[in-house]
């Protein structure tokens, strides 16, 4: 798969600017399966893990169509700070970062906060604490979604809330602030979709587009 891959990318707390001397290093990537392989009745995975710990990659066309439906993952694989490899269809690729945002992303991001909290909140029953980095993450997750409704920029990097996070992480600050803090976030996020500056949805006719393209690039 090395020598298909057009991107990859460095993910989790190092990425969002949270990485203590403990966190792992999470690496994402994005491959180009060649076209003559989908020609056979077996068809080439639409991901695949490895080769190192914490590495995950997505055919390009699987990878497109889960961040046209505003996958958080998805979307800030995309918006990395830290970017290892890029080729010439990989900067095509970051090049239509825009066309897969859109207002959706609310329905997403949310959705997804809504889950991780209803595990936190069963975490607090059956053990008296929820699991505080999970938490942390989650609010990072939404207070990425205000933003992203807000300015319509994917900005994945914490910046100075890195400290109050980390807090969190630590299980410095008490539950009953930490749910606080959730619904006002997720609040925030409500109001910020009324007057987004981001379309209704993305523009997939234009990621069609570029995906057409690879995969004719990919036949010669």
């Amino acid at each position: 798969m090395g020598k298909h891959t057009v991107y990859s990318c460095v993910m989790g707390s190092r990425a969002f600017g949270l990485a203590t001397e403990s966190s792992d290093t999470d690496r994402r990537g994005v491959f180009v399966a060649p076209t003559p392989l989908y020609w056979r009745f077996e068809k080439p995975p639409t991901h695949v893990e490895g080769p190192a710990e914490e590495q995950f990659s997505w055919e390009i066309e699987r990878f497109c169509e889960l961040a046209l439906r505003a996958n958080p993952n998805i979307l800030e694989c995309l918006h990395s700070p830290l970017v290892e490899h890029l080729d010439e269809t990989g900067q095509e690729l970051l090049d239509l970062r825009g066309a897969f945002l859109s207002r959706q992303a609310h329905d997403t991001f949310v959705r997804y906060a809504r889950g991780q909290y209803k595990k936190l909140e069963a975490d607090v029953r059956v053990h008296g604490a929820p699991r505080w980095k999970h938490a942390m993450h989650l609010l990072r997750l939404l207070t990425t979604c205000g933003d992203l409704l807000r300015t319509g920029r994917l900005v994945i990097d914490v910046g100075d809330r890195r400290e109050e996070l980390l807090a969190v992480k630590r299980g410095e600050v008490a539950w009953p602030e930490v749910e606080s803090r959730m619904r006002r976030l997720a609040e925030e996020a409500d109001r910020a979709l009324e007057g987004s500056p981001l379309p209704d949805g993305p523009d997939a006719r234009r990621v069609e587009d570029f995906l057409r393209r690879v995969r004719l690039r990919s036949v010669q």
